[in-house]
């Protein structure tokens, strides 16, 4: 049985981990707002551009003068894994629920015989990629340095992704992160972002309306599709601001009532024990002083 001593020590670290949680979970509480509101507002915007590249990509006549983020490099060998995650922890199962999505599209991919690489953007993802596909990451990119998501952070991983496309280092990119749905729920999300997928139905890109488009199809899409990566990241990058937020909140909630329970129970058997001690200094008391 612990000491008094050993007893109360505990019981006063804990006390300190309770009053960090605590802490961090207001803070993530104050930044959750501002990263929900930003992740909201993006959303439009990256969801009709992305519509509407589809609707494009629908009306025009794929040839070898085609842009290569519309026509692809003619084969769906190689593919790209993007994997968004944070560069801090202690925000439950945010990374974790990312980086699992990613590896099992990878595994699908990899059953399906095509080459997978990995293209790391964020701390908390690069530990178990490396783990388990370390010769098959690209690129790895740590993001300690944003504060504040901006779009031209997504715009510089945009580029160097595009850059390494039209080098030919895959045919195909996937971009996975985690959309913000509440403080509860964080969903991960996949989708590929290069080439541009066409729509699978006339209903996802709006073409009941008689639209013309000036300039052409072909100018439009050469200068959209570059802004069409680099928006869709960057939307990733807001709904993982935001997610991250939300998961860490509850994960410090959490934290801080398990503490709780955690002083409630070592409380009792302080008090337990120093009863025990009473009582047995008193049973001496009494049996020494019968033997008088």
């Amino acid at each position: 049985m612990a000491s008094l001593k050993a007893l109360k020590i505990r019981i006063g670290s804990v006390k300190s981990t309770q009053k960090i949680t605590k802490a961090m979970k207001m803070v993530a509480a104050a930044k959750l707002r501002r990263a929900q509101e930003a992740a909201v507002a993006g959303r439009p915007y990256a969801e009709r551009l992305e519509k509407v590249m589809g609707s494009l990509a629908s009306k025009v006549t794929i040839s070898a003068s085609s842009p290569k983020l519309l026509a692809g490099t003619g084969s769906d060998q190689v593919h790209l894994i993007i994997v968004a995650t944070s560069e801090r922890g202690l925000a439950g199962a945010f990374n974790t629920n990312i980086v699992r999505a990613a590896r099992k599209k990878a595994d699908e991919l990899v059953a399906a015989g095509k080459t997978v690489k990995f293209y790391i953007a964020g701390k908390k993802g690069r530990a178990v990629i490396k783990r388990f596909h370390a010769k098959q990451i690209l690129a790895d990119h740590e993001m300690g340095h944003i504060k504040n998501v901006a779009f031209t952070d997504a715009q510089a991983l945009a580029e160097d992704v595009i850059r390494r496309y039209e080098a030919g280092e895959f045919d195909v990119a996937h971009l996975f992160y985690a959309k913000f749905q509440s403080a509860l729920v964080q969903i991960p999300t996949g989708q590929q972002i290069i080439p541009v997928p066409l729509p699978e139905s006339s209903a996802d890109t709006g073409s009941g309306a008689a639209v013309e488009y000036e300039p052409d199809e072909e100018s439009i899409l050469a200068d959209l599709l570059p802004r069409n990566v680099a928006i869709q990241i960057f939307r990733a990058l807001l709904e993982n601001a935001a997610s991250e937020q939300g998961s860490r909140m509850n994960a410090m909630d959490n934290a801080t009532r398990n503490a709780g329970d955690m002083i409630n129970r070592l409380s009792i058997q302080y008090n337990r024990t120093r009863q025990a001690a009473i009582t047995t200094e008193l049973v001496e008391i009494i049996s020494g002083a019968e033997a008088l």
